[in-house]
C-alpha cells in the first residue's frame, strides 16, 4: 500500500495526544466519583456500573478518527489488471533433442499440445507472436490476436531437428516486441515464454540478450522440459539445462520455470497465461478507507446510545 499525499499522515502523530485527553478526562470522572462518595458507599450508590463497556464508543471513534486522517492521504493498492495492450512471444525450441520420449509422448508433441492450451488460457486482448527454433530462428508470426494463425504455424514448424539457438530466437522475439509502437511514447506491456530443453549449442549467446530485455522491461520466462533419463531413440543422454534457462530468466527479469511431464508443463502454461497477461496499477482506495471510518463512527455511536443513552 502507498499514499498519493503521504505528508498528511503526520496529523496521526496527534492520534496519542487524544489518547492522553481521554485517560485524563477518565482520571478526572474516577476523581469526582470518589468525592460524591465514599469507597464503602460507592456500591449502593451507583449499583451497576458499565464497566468495559464505557470505553467501547470512545474507542470506536479513536479508530474512526484514524481512519479518516489516513483517508485524507488518499490511500492506493497496487492490483493486477488485464493488460490492455500486452504482447507474448512464445519462443519454441525444436532441436534434435525435443524428440526424447521421456515426456509422453515426446517433448515436441507435449511442447505443441502446451502451446496450443497457452493460448486458449491467455485472454483474448493479448497479442501472442511465435518464434520456432532450431540452429537458427524463424519469426513465424507477428503478435496477434489472432490465435488460429498461431496455432497452424506451430503445428506445421515444430520437427524436431538441429541445434539449439536459443539466443537468436530472444533475439528475434524482442524484435518482434520492440516492432510495435507504444502510446504517448510507452511501449506496451510484452514479456517471451522460451521453451527449450537444451544449452545453447549455436548463434549468439542468450545471456546478454537477456539482459538487453531486461534493459527493454521484457521479462523472458523459462520453462525446462524434460528429465535427467532423458534419452533420444539412438540411447544419446539429453538432460534438460535447467541451470541455463534460469540464468536466463533471471537476468532478464522473468522467472524459471520446471516440467519434467506433459501435466506439468500445462500447468506452468495456464499460469503463465494469467501472470505475463496483466501488469500492476494503482487503484486508489480513499473510498474504503472513509467508509470504514464513517461505519466505526456509527456503530460507536449506536452503541452509545444503546448503553448509556447518549451519543457520546
Amino acid at each position: 500500500m502507498s499514499f498519493q499525499q503521504p505528508l498528511l499522515l503526520l496529523a496521526l502523530l496527534a492520534m496519542p495526544a487524544v489518547v492522553a485527553f481521554y485517560l485524563a478526562a477518565e482520571r478526572r470522572r474516577r476523581r469526582r466519583e470518589r468525592a460524591f462518595a465514599a469507597p464503602a458507599l460507592a456500591a449502593s450508590a451507583v449499583p451497576r456500573r458499565p464497566g468495559w463497556r464505557r470505553h467501547v464508543p470512545p474507542a470506536l471513534g479513536l479508530l474512526a478518527l484514524a481512519g479518516l486522517l489516513a483517508a485524507l492521504a488518499r490511500p492506493q493498492v497496487s492490483v493486477a489488471v488485464p493488460a490492455e495492450q500486452a504482447s507474448i512471444v512464445l519462443a519454441m525450441d525444436h532441436s534434435g533433442s525435443m524428440a526424447a520420449t521421456d515426456v509422453s509422448p515426446s517433448r515436441l508433441e507435449a511442447t505443441v499440445a502446451a502451446g496450443e492450451r497457452f493460448l486458449e488460457e491467455v485472454p483474448e486482448r493479448v497479442r501472442v507472436g511465435g518464434v520456432v527454433f532450431d540452429h537458427r530462428a524463424e519469426a513465424v508470426q507477428a503478435p496477434t490476436r489472432d490465435r488460429e494463425a498461431l496455432r497452424a504455424a506451430l503445428r506445421e514448424k515444430m520437427r524436431p531437428s538441429g541445434g539449439t539457438a536459443t539466443g537468436d530466437a530472444l533475439a528475434t522475439a524482442l524484435a518482434m516486441l520492440q516492432a510495435r509502437g507504444g502510446q504517448d511514447g510507452r511501449r506496451p506491456p510484452a514479456a517471451v515464454v522460451l521453451l527449450s530443453d537444451g544449452k545453447s549449442t549455436h548463434g549468439r549467446d542468450p545471456l546478454p540478450v537477456a539482459e538487453r530485455a531486461r534493459e527493454l522491461g521484457v521479462p523472458v520466462y523459462t520453462v525446462a522440459l524434460g528429465t535427467d533419463a532423458g534419452t533420444l531413440p539412438g540411447g544419446e543422454r539429453v538432460p534438460p539445462d535447467v541451470a541455463s534457462l534460469r540464468q536466463i530468466a533471471e537476468r532478464s527479469g522473468g522467472r524459471a520455470y520446471t516440467a519434467e511431464q506433459a501435466g506439468a508443463l500445462r500447468d506452468v502454461y495456464e499460469r503463465l497465461g494469467s501472470q505475463v497477461a496483466t501488469e500492476r496499477r494503482d487503484r486508489e482506495v480513499t473510498a474504503v478507507f472513509a467508509g470504514g471510518a464513517l461505519a466505526m463512527l456509527a456503530g460507536g455511536s449506536g452503541l452509545s446510545l444503546l448503553w448509556f443513552r447518549r451519543l457520546v
